[in-house]
């Protein structure tokens, strides 16, 4: 082998070699990225987007996601305070804000916030009665953030929110909440009727005191159930009359024919002969 032969080759070597270093040493950190470098094992410094060198060999870089994480939660088992069995599933959203510690302090962020947001939901869904549960989520997802936040911090994760997504119920219990559905809403419609009962009576008293004190719109009223009741081309035409005035007027009648009948039959009393001798006196005698 020449000497220049010898030239080219530890040249095309070197070549080579800078180009594994460089591409060992140049990193290309994303804007949703941090990157922490250790250097012999211990955190040397954190690196921002954009690209950025490291030592080969001496450094090692950890890119660490800072975009929000969406982590569903399974279907978990629980008895609520009032002794009910249900299964509620959950959602969590998380992000990181301390890429130091989310390296140092946990060794896998996503199983981590998984578990322990499964044994949350638990603890606070069975601190609560059934319909607590079904009516004050809003209350519920902040108690298991809270709790979350708690925990979490030290991993240099942030819980941003928790949303119950899916409660099932026993087919007894929704039987059961079907039947009491049923009877609160018959309770209300009644109520209701009864409400509007009370103000249609309040309302004709009313109309009654206003027709007492006229008495023309009485029968204003009359002439207009006759054009109503006209409408429909009816053949029957009812007159109607007020009543108290009605009953009166047909006790003046039956009193009137009373005292008729009284008077008519005085009269044929004075008119009847006495005895049969006076009969025989005033018949005529024929010759």
């Amino acid at each position: 082998m020449t000497a220049t032969a010898l030239a080219l080759t530890l040249a095309a070597l070197l070549a080579l070699l800078l180009i594994i270093a460089a591409a060992m040493s140049l990193h290309v950190v994303t804007q949703y990225e941090k990157g922490v470098v250790f250097r012999f094992g211990r955190v040397a410094r954190v690196r921002e987007p954009g690209l950025t060198a490291i030592i080969p060999i001496v450094d090692r870089l950890r890119k660490v996601n800072l975009r929000t994480v969406t982590m569903p939660i399974q279907s978990q088992g629980i008895i609520t305070k009032d002794n009910v069995s249900v299964d509620i599933s959950a959602v969590a959203y998380f992000h990181v804000v301390d890429a130091v510690k989310s390296v140092v302090q946990i060794e896998n962020v996503a199983a981590a916030i998984n578990q322990i947001a499964q044994t949350t939901l638990r603890k606070v869904v069975g601190q609560h009665t059934l319909d607590e549960t079904l009516a004050e989520t809003d209350t519920i997802n902040a108690g298991i953030r809270s709790v979350l936040d708690v925990t979490t911090v030290e991993w240099g994760i942030e819980v941003t929110l928790v949303e119950l997504k899916d409660i099932q119920l026993p087919e007894s219990m929704k039987r059961a909440m079907a039947r009491q559905a049923e009877a609160e809403r018959e309770k209300r419609a009644k109520i209701i009727a009864a409400e509007g009962e009370s103000m249609a009576a309040a309302a004709l008293g009313n109309a009654s005191d206003t027709m007492m004190a006229h008495p023309l719109a009485l029968q204003l009223r009359n002439l207009q159930t006759l054009i109503e009741l006209g409408v429909d081309k009816n053949t029957t035409v009812v007159f109607p009359a007020p009543l108290m005035s009605t009953i009166s007027e047909l006790g003046r009648f039956i009193e009137h024919e009373t005292s008729g009948a009284d008077r008519m039959t005085g009269a044929r009393a004075t008119l009847l002969p006495t005895s049969p001798t006076v009969v025989a006196d005033t018949l005529p005698v024929r010759p």
